[in-house]
């Protein structure tokens, strides 16, 4: 059986994840981090993962970016394979990342869904035929109004997915407010929406003379996450040391 520490246990997709592993046989949470803790689960909560002194397998992070510093030193001190599904990560925490991944197994993806990764793979076919024509892309995308980084992490995958399709180099841009010309032709733009308890919608259009092209993804529940985080950390334990995403655990599903 494979035992996981659960970083940012109490939030809310923390208790998701507690409830998809209460039901599989063939893994367990032997400690809890958050720094809000409560006992709520038969496993022990720590307000610091300093304090978590339980060996695992893996550790799955639902946290906050704020948060994710500590976890990087403590799984590469560790060597304990970390599934990193905290978004709005910094360039220095991204490149931490990336340095913890020489030492020990990491895997950091900005969604865990199996739908979302099929539709960056649809996206990126769609951009070797569409940018080459002139389509112009564009990202939507929709959270709960608790979401705090903005755009998401998906949103960006997205908008990375269109530019490797296409083999081109796209600016980004997050608002057109303050400008006044006509759209340039290496764009995409990201808008964000807020509000409610929209779990996650992510659009992609590709707009062209006369027709539109659009790709859609619309998550109902946060069991889609927490499941793929689930398989994520299955896939990575006692895996050798390397940066990983979903993808890999697709292509081994």
């Amino acid at each position: 059986m494979i035992s996981v520490i659960l970083y940012g246990a109490c939030g809310h997709m923390g208790r998701v994840v507690s409830g998809i592993v209460s039901s599989d046989p063939d893994i367990q949470i032997v400690a809890g981090v958050d720094a809000f803790g409560e006992a709520y689960a038969d496993f022990p909560v720590y307000r610091s993962i300093d304090e978590c002194t339980e060996k695992a397998d893996a550790i799955i992070d639902f946290s906050t970016a704020a948060a994710v510093d500590a976890l990087i030193a403590y799984g590469a001190e560790r060597s304990i394979p970390m599934v990193i599904c905290t978004t709005g990560l910094g360039d220095a925490q991204i490149e931490a990342v990336r340095e913890a991944s020489e030492h020990v197994a990491v895997l950091r993806s900005g969604n865990m869904s199996l739908g979302i990764n099929l539709l960056m793979k649809l996206v990126r076919d769609a951009a070797r035929v569409l940018a080459a024509n002139g389509y112009d892309p564009e990202v939507i995308e929709e959270h709960h109004r608790r979401k705090i980084d903005a755009p998401s992490g998906t949103a960006l995958m997205l908008a990375d997915s269109i530019s490797e399709g296409s083999s081109g180099e796209y600016a980004y841009t997050y608002s057109r407010r303050e400008r006044h010309e006509a759209r340039p032709a290496k764009e995409i733009g990201i808008s964000s929406v807020r509000g409610g308890t929209i779990v996650g919608v992510h659009d992609v259009l590709f707009a062209g003379e006369d027709e539109v092209i659009e790709l859609k993804h619309t998550a109902y529940s946060r069991a889609i996450f927490a499941k793929g985080a689930v398989a994520a950390a299955k896939f990575l334990a006692g895996r050798a040391p390397g940066l990983y995403d979903m993808s890999d655990v697709i292509g081994e599903a």
